[in-house]
């Protein structure tokens, strides 16, 4: 798949070695040709010197055959329209962007753009809301069976009841993080776009459970 990376610094040149060791195609981007130093010799992806939010630069790291795109660039502003025009203008599903003040995180919620406060940033992280099927496991039970997850729900997920997703994968959902705050859904509950959705589940259930929920809801 072919991922691409605003921002050339320690977070995004960590992100881009880590994305490539996997056998991913990456571009990285960044204002600075030296800053692609970071990267090292052995780096074999693209790089593209311009302004992550420029429609042109874009293209030419191939943002239009992106499965997902990474603002980890210095400024919280650049990140998000960054990740905004990748979302919008070019259609790219999967979209994350760092911050550094945590407290405009839900601005930026409410924009439908997923977000990592650098206070509690790790690659980790980042890979995992970044790459398919990428439950991010909170808790696990004694015996390492169950699980609470947040598990990526597609975006045309949109406007349907988060009963559906339940009923469709036997599993749980235990709360939703909206706005970046949590809450219990009811029966009626409806995902909105930026939701975080966090299941209980078998782990042994947890990799069918992400290949529906990366799947369009079945038609009415």
């Amino acid at each position: 798949m072919h991922f691409v990376i605003m921002g050339c610094g320690r977070v995004g040149s960590t992100l881009a070695k880590s994305l490539s060791k996997r056998g991913h195609d990456v571009a990285v981007i960044d204002s600075e040709p030296s800053a692609f130093r970071r990267l090292g010799s052995s780096f074999d992806g693209m790089t593209v010197t311009g302004l992550g939010f420029d429609r042109d630069t874009l293209r030419a790291a191939r943002i239009d055959e992106a499965y997902a795109f990474a603002a980890v660039s210095s400024g919280d502003n650049s990140n998000i329209l960054a990740a905004r025009v990748a979302r919008e203008t070019f259609g790219v599903e999967h979209v994350v962007a760092r911050i550094y003040d945590p407290g405009r995180a839900e601005v930026y919620q409410r924009l439908g753009i997923p977000t990592v406060a650098t206070v509690r940033w790790t690659s980790d992280q980042m890979l995992q809301r970044l790459l398919p099927q990428g439950a991010v496991p909170a808790m696990t039970d004694p015996s390492g069976r169950v699980v609470v997850a947040e598990v990526p729900l597609a975006r045309t997920w949109v406007g349907r009841r988060i009963s559906e997703v339940e009923s469709l994968t036997g599993s749980r959902v235990a709360f939703v993080t909206r706005l970046g705050e949590g809450m219990v859904p009811g029966a009626d509950t409806v995902f909105q776009d930026g939701d975080l959705v966090h299941v209980v589940a078998a782990l042994a259930d947890l990799g069918r459970i992400e290949k529906t929920f990366d799947q369009p809801p079945p038609a009415h």
